[in-house]
């Protein structure tokens, strides 16, 4: 897989941009009276593996659509090179893809199609370019041979790798993950951790990883952010990650089994 990710590079090089930077400051959500991000404030630097991981409901993804311009923040900003992403205009200026968690792929048409509809419905390139760069995307991914399948026909792992697939035929400055290992098997979380990985060090893109995926966020990235309940509770290095003194952030990242007090009944009592 990283060989053919590297065999590629040359093809691309020609139409690369520099990475884009991301500044969060003061960011907060709710949703009605629910306030499920509390003052956020962090800064994404142009060309790192930035992941931002915590527990189920922690708000995450919620913060991830407000980096992709998805969301309106209640309070504070979320900035791409100073840039507002939900604004049109940042939107034409930078290439910015999202790697959805469930794929989000049309089911009634084929991958190729799938990887193509950007292109064609933007009229970005003629026909022949469109399909070089949807072809040399699916062979980057390995998957020249699922060209005519449907997802339907398709895998857990192939569908994310698809996913994958369609980000770069957009030849992002910015690839948003939203939880890319969910629901695979330990090997194929393994393979798309190394994608990743890979891409990032291959394509000069800034990468967001939401995950609560602790051995992609040790493995790969270059900075942490944990969010527990709405709130940062750590922003540093895995490296220092592992030190931080913090028992919620300990237990997060070690958790222990107490059967006199199941994790459940902790977790009504909390």
């Amino acid at each position: 897989m990283k060989k053919a990710i590297i065999q590629e590079r040359s093809s691309c090089a020609g139409t690369a941009r520099p990475p884009v930077g991301v500044e969060v400051s003061g960011l907060s959500k709710n949703f009605g009276t629910q306030r499920v991000l509390k003052d956020i404030s962090l800064t994404v630097k142009p060309g790192e593996i930035f992941t931002i991981m915590g527990p189920s409901g922690s708000g995450k993804s919620v913060l991830l659509r407000q980096i992709a311009g998805l969301d309106q923040p209640t309070k504070g900003t979320a900035r791409i090179n100073g840039l507002d992403p939900a604004d049109p205009d940042t939107r034409d200026r930078f290439a910015i893809a999202l790697v959805f968690q469930a794929g989000a792929l049309f089911n009634s048409i084929s991958v190729y199609d799938n990887l193509a509809l950007y292109l064609l419905e933007h009229r970005l390139c003629p026909k022949k370019e469109m399909r070089d760069r949807v072809m040399r995307a699916l062979k980057i991914l390995s998957l020249e041979n699922a060209v005519k399948k449907f997802p339907s026909e398709l895998s857990g792992g192939m569908k994310k790798r698809v996913a994958i697939a369609r980000a770069l035929v957009m030849e992002p400055q910015l690839l948003l993950y939203d939880e890319p290992t969910s629901e695979l098997d330990p090997v194929m979380s393994a393979t798309i951790t190394e994608i990743i990985a890979t891409l990032k060090t291959e394509f000069n893109v800034t990468s967001i990883v939401v995950s609560h995926d602790r051995d992609l966020a040790l493995t790969i990235s270059d900075r942490v952010a944990l969010l527990m309940k709405g709130e940062l509770r750590a922003l540093c290095s895995p490296a220092e990650l592992r030190k931080v003194e913090d028992p919620a952030v300990k237990d997060f990242l070690n958790p222990t089994i107490d059967l006199k007090k199941p994790r459940y009944q902790q977790l009504e009592s909390s």
